[in-house]
């Protein structure tokens, strides 16, 4: 049976005196939106020399590495308590996103600890603040006080401009072998992954470059040098804890927007409709003579959620169809504020593009009727059980 693996950390209890070890992170879906000053994340477009790239602006890996390795750091978090004997170190990934001595990571990278530490290219280490988190999308906003000139921010690419086909480099410490790079292509695009507190997290890039325990929160970066993914997760294949070829990483374009919340508020906020469901297909829809041919069944309803105050229903009766299970009876949602819905994804992205507080429009079915519902989205809760 295959293993999806968060490049969660191996930890090491430590003792007084431990020599040698390498201590690695590695990192780790249900229906994610379903159930001071202003910092704006821009894309930045890398201006590499006309001598050290192609006419097209793609830089070999040798290049990519030159330009961005000193951008990636080694994060070392600390959790347990010393006095106890309960200590534990585990050893990750992260990049400098700006001048300031912002550093994106992934947040299982820095869960529970107690202190965190950035290891430069220079070797110098310095303490970091945790600014903020995103368990939804396995991303942590850290800040590190050091000189500028030690600071070599990755610019952000866009993750929507992204194929199957395009060569990646990923740059971490695997294992705690700091900086190495691995390169390989683009395997697919929208996958959807498990974040640490059981939502979906979307749009995930899949990608051959071999990705180890250690990697988690390094970048992913296109030809151009840009990131356009943060690494995440890996597939064992039930190999055991290595890379097999299938990692994943968190979308640029998402990085972007959860980064601007955490350093505006220090937190990010999802909004969240509070159903579960699934989408209507063909074969079900003439099993059962569903009033429509696309949309998303409603299979059950949080009830103190937007939806369960706006009296949407779930279903009653499970039913299986071509080996998929159904749960039939619920009101079926055909568009959300004036857009079509036929899947769990597209559902999902119309929620995203909201926050909490705003108020919407959903078309739905109940009963073979067609009918308006206004729900006003809540807020994410800290996993889907509530």
């Amino acid at each position: 049976m295959s293993a999806l693996r968060s490049l969660r950390p191996y930890a090491a209890l430590l003792a007084t005196a431990v020599l040698g070890g390498v201590v690695a992170v590695g990192a780790v879906a249900r229906l994610g939106g379903l159930e001071g000053e202003t910092t704006v994340i821009t894309e930045t477009v890398a201006s590499p020399s006309p001598s050290a790239t192609s006419a097209g602006g793609e830089m070999s890996v040798n290049q990519i590495y030159e330009r961005t390795a000193s951008g990636v750091v080694q994060i070392t978090s600390t959790s347990g308590n010393i006095a106890g004997g309960s200590q534990q170190e585990a050893l990750g990934s992260g990049f400098v996103l700006d001048k300031a001595g912002h550093i994106v990571t992934n947040y299982h990278v820095v869960q529970g600890a107690n202190e965190i530490r950035v290891s430069f290219s220079n070797r110098d280490t310095v303490e970091a603040q945790l600014v903020g988190t995103d368990p939804s999308t396995d991303l942590a906003v850290l800040q590190v006080d050091t000189s500028a000139s030690a600071l070599t921010p990755l610019p952000l690419g866009d993750s929507d401009k992204v194929e199957v086909g395009d060569p990646v480099v990923a740059i971490g410490n695997p294992f705690g072998l700091d900086r190495t790079a691995t390169s390989g292509i683009v395997s697919a695009l929208k996958r959807l992954i498990t974040a640490p507190n059981r939502f979906t997290i979307d749009h995930v890039i899949q990608t051959d470059a071999p990705i180890n325990h250690g990697n988690s929160g390094g970048p992913l970066l296109n030809s151009r040098g840009q990131v356009i993914g943060v690494n995440t997760q890996i597939e064992t294949g039930g190999s055991g804890s290595g890379s097999v070829g299938i990692g994943f990483s968190v979308p640029s374009n998402t990085v972007k927007d959860v980064v601007a919340q955490i350093l505006r508020t220090g937190r990010v906020d999802h909004a969240y409709l509070g159903i579960s469901g699934q989408a209507v297909n063909s074969n079900v829809a003439e099993t059962y003579n569903l009033p429509v041919g696309q949309g998303v069944l409603v299979e059950s309803v949080t009830r103190e959620s937007g939806a369960g105050k706006a009296g949407l229903q779930g279903g009653e009766t499970q039913v299986v169809v071509a080996g998929e299970t159904y749960v039939l009876g619920g009101d079926i949602i055909v568009a959300f504020d004036g857009k079509q819905i036929s899947s769990i994804e597209q559902l999902r992205d119309a929620i995203a593009g909201h926050k909490p507080g705003d108020k919407v429009s959903l078309v739905i079915y109940r009963d073979a009727k067609k009918t308006g519902v206004t729900v006003t989205l809540g807020r994410q809760p800290p996993s889907p059980q509530g």
